[in-house]
């Protein structure tokens, strides 16, 4: 399937077998409650930067469109955890893969973190909203759901509609359903939907131990 590999040479983007979602069809609700509002981001694929939640401008290193989504890879800087970040954007199935580059002292077992929200892809800059759930994927083992209590006190605090709350359970759902059907095998699940998603070279990750608890990248 072709690809665009965004160059930083070129100032333009052809994009046009993506499908453009527009709009935002979330509440912008205003609640006092301890949980925060659906994390936001952009991607600008001529400016070649990331803005995160806290709206901190990151410079990105690479963004390849897909007919079905968007990769980017870029270091992060000032995080303890990890030095380098690669995700894909998946707006079909409302999910974004994520593969963190743990720093030493900091490796994790896991294989890939699936962020579940809202994406809307453009010509030259996709959004996102996290809608809170997280997919934990071990490959070979197992799929751990997390922070569906952020989920449930988000909608009860207005700050998610009943019809997001919804989708993002539903999509969290297809979603281990599938991974299940595939051993907890990422790519051979997502290859059954027509994608194909590349990742840079890993360091080595500690071998799978199925009685560790699932630990939450922040």
């Amino acid at each position: 399937m072709p690809c665009s590999q965004v160059k930083r040479p070129h100032r333009h983007i052809h994009s046009s077998h993506i499908p453009s979602v527009t709009g935002w069809p979330y509440a912008d609700a205003v609640a006092e409650s301890s949980v925060h509002p659906p994390k936001q981001e952009t991607f600008d694929l001529v400016e070649y930067t990331n803005t995160d939640p806290k709206g901190i401008v990151r410079a990105v290193e690479e963004y390849v469109v897909q007919p079905w989504g968007l990769y980017m890879a870029r270091p992060t800087p000032g995080r303890a955890q990890f030095h380098y970040l690669e995700s894909w954007l998946l707006p079909s199935l409302g999910l974004r893969a994520n593969v963190f580059h743990f720093n030493p002292g900091h490796e994790r077992e896991q294989d890939y973190y699936l962020d579940v929200g809202h994406f809307a892809a453009g010509e030259t800059r996709w959004r996102a909203e996290d809608h809170y759930i997280d997919l934990v994927v071990y490959a070979g083992d197992r799929t751990d759901l997390v922070d569906v209590d952020e989920l449930l006190e988000a909608h009860r605090a207005g700050l998610l509609t009943t019809k997001a709350a919804e989708s993002a359970l539903l999509r969290a759902v297809a979603a281990i359903e599938g991974l299940t059907r595939h051993d907890h095998d990422l790519n051979s699940w997502l290859s059954t939907h027509g994608m194909t998603l590349t990742w840079r070279a890993r360091a080595h990750r500690p071998a799978t131990n199925q009685h560790s608890p699932t630990e939450r990248v922040v």
